[in-house]
């Protein structure tokens, strides 16, 4: 099963996402884990490789499993782990191979092209306290078919 790690980083209430060229769609930036790497590892190279810039004090949020379904049968699924920092170091690209880079309002998540999933974890990410668990189920066209999410919080 592949194994995915992103991160959104949060800056005066701006959040930066990147615009993949396909759909057009935003997403945080990330990618596939290494073997041998922590998802900590991956969620901050992918990120200071996709952004140029350094996240500062990144933490989980989230743990989600994805499913694409095909009349009703699992044709691919993957591990999502989603972290947050509340800081960056440096100046992000505006553009790479994987998409546009721009800084969005917080609330510009609530409108946002994007994967129905993507919404539900990142505007946990950059407003809630404790870390989100979730499963989404797509058909191959990313239209979420069902959620089911759980929060743990310390106390």
């Amino acid at each position: 099963m592949q194994r995915i790690a992103n991160l959104i980083a949060i800056k005066d209430d701006q959040i930066l996402l990147l615009q993949k060229p396909r759909r057009g769609w935003y997403v945080a930036p990330g990618g596939k884990m290494e073997s041998g790497e922590s998802i900590y590892e991956a969620a901050v190279r992918e990120f200071k490789e996709e952004t140029n810039v350094t996240p500062i004090n990144a933490h989980l949020k989230g743990v989600y499993t994805m499913i694409i379904k095909e009349n009703n049968e699992v044709v691919d699924e993957w591990m999502l782990y989603t972290f947050v920092a509340k800081d960056i170091e440096g100046i992000p690209f505006k553009e790479t191979r994987e998409g546009k880079l721009a800084w969005h309002p917080a609330e510009d998540l609530k409108h946002l092209p994007m994967a129905e999933g993507d919404r539900t974890n990142l505007q946990f990410a950059i407003s809630q306290s404790g870390i989100q668990y979730g499963t989404f189920e797509y058909t191959t066209d990313f239209e979420l078919l069902h959620e089911r999410i759980q929060i743990s919080i310390e106390q």
